[in-house]
């Protein structure tokens, strides 16, 4: 793409956030337009929508204008704001992201908040997070039970390395194991906790999805064999018949056009489940038990 075109008529606030809205009107929602903007000026300048109100007749210097205009260049290459700032927030944690992991989602967000009132009157003493990706789950459920003992686990060393940094930055104890769940070799344990947001997305869906996403975040984290779409909540299934407590929880993120069949899987394993539904209403989480039967 030629960038030479994104022009900032000056350095002035207002005509950047003007120059913003009317580069990016062709390809993202005014809604999300505001959004990015906020964004943008809050890693950039540090300033929040009030600050930056106050502001709107000053001028920044040349090399955050630059700033700006490389931000921009990069949302019109569908990259994503997160990746351009570096970071995102999860339950009021603030999580690095880059190309190695998953940036968390609204839907994962709420998820973990069901999960911490679910538990809120019988706190978990040992949690495990599969496919940690970024530690954030594992990272907000640190946060809300500080006295759990808490396993991430990942394949990839390199999402390994980020979730790693971004404890450290919230200043929480997680221990990261590198491990595959689909044959995994943890030590034995009995958590009170399995969580899990893993790879459900059939490889078919790709073509169906936007740049943002499959151009920039790990595949591995995502997309699934459209032969066994399954295949993680089946190891998870399996990996929890001998690891989770008599009293303990599964719950995992799903996805919605799949919600019965995996609802069905998890049953097979002798487990009782719960299916709860995101703010859209959409199926997005199974919540499983030990059959009491």
């Amino acid at each position: 793409m030629n960038t030479t075109h994104i022009r900032f008529p000056s350095n002035k606030v207002r005509d950047i956030e003007r120059s913003i809205r009317l580069d990016l009107a062709a390809l993202y929602p005014k809604g999300e337009i505001a959004a990015m903007t906020a964004m943008l000026f809050e890693a950039f300048l540090g300033w929040d929508t009030t600050q930056r109100l106050l502001h709107r007749e000053e001028t920044i210097n040349q090399s955050d204008l630059l700033r700006f205009h490389w931000a921009v260049t990069d949302l019109l290459q569908h990259r994503p704001i997160q990746h351009i700032i570096g970071y995102t927030y999860f339950l009021d944690c603030k999580i690095s992201v880059n190309p190695s992991v998953l940036i968390p989602r609204p839907e994962t967000e709420e998820i973990v908040v069901q999960t911490i009132q679910r538990l809120s009157n019988t706190p978990p003493h040992n949690i495990i997070d599969l496919c940690t990706g970024s530690g954030c789950i594992a990272i907000a459920l640190a946060k809300a039970f500080p006295q759990a003992t808490i396993t991430a686990v990942d394949l990839s060393a390199e999402a390994l390395h980020t979730a790693r940094s971004n404890a450290h930055h919230n200043d929480v104890d997680i221990n990261f194991i590198q491990n595959n769940i689909l044959s995994p070799t943890l030590p034995p344990q009995h958590y009170d906790l399995i969580i899990s947001n893993p790879p459900y997305i059939p490889n078919k869906e790709k073509a169906l999805m936007d740049r943002n996403v499959t151009d920039y975040e790990p595949s591995m984290a995502l997309f699934t064999p459209d032969t066994d779409p399954l295949l993680f909540y089946r190891a998870i299934a399996s990996f929890a018949q001998s690891s989770l407590t008599p009293q303990g929880l599964i719950v995992m993120e799903i996805h919605e056009t799949l919600s019965k069949e995996t609802q069905q899987l998890i049953e097979s394993y002798h487990f009782t489940t719960t299916l709860l539904n995101d703010f859209r209403e959409r199926p997005r989480c199974i919540i499983a038990q030990r059959n009491r039967t």
